[in-house]
């Protein structure tokens, strides 16, 4: 390979390298938001769907759940809810009006009792996001 050869095939790795580092450093402040945003944000029960409303008052009362899976304890493998032991977080199906399956809206409410929560919180887009419910 001739030197100008070389020089040229180095820089095409250079402006690479830069578009991968641009790319990635895009990537990490987009997850860093996505932490940074997950408890800071808040929505008021009543400016929840009806459904969502529902659920809320059903984990009040301790059920009866619609779905098997209601009441089941959520990992929070996201991380985008505060640290808590393993078993502290459960999560609750908020039904979606043409849904054939529980749908993308949770309930995630965490404490003991569970009909006592000390906080819940809302996704609508499958825990790619949280708000916290303020009732």
């Amino acid at each position: 390979m001739s030197v100008l050869g070389n020089r040229a095939w180095c820089s095409g790795f250079r402006t690479l390298g830069i578009t991968l580092g641009l790319v990635v450093a895009a990537g990490i402040g987009s997850v860093a938001q996505a932490k940074g945003g997950a408890t800071d944000e808040t929505v008021a029960l009543a400016e929840l769907s009806v459904e969502a409303q529902v659920t809320y008052r059903l984990v009040l009362v301790g059920g009866p759940f619609p779905h098997d899976k209601d009441g089941m304890s959520f990992g929070n493998r996201e991380r985008l809810l505060p640290a808590k032991a393993s078993g502290y977080y459960r999560e609750y199906t908020v039904a979606t009006k043409g849904a054939r399956n529980r749908g993308a809206r949770r309930l995630v409410c965490g404490g003991v009792p569970t009909t006592k929560p000390d906080a819940c919180y809302y996704t609508d887009d499958h825990y790619a996001s949280f708000r916290r419910v303020l009732p």
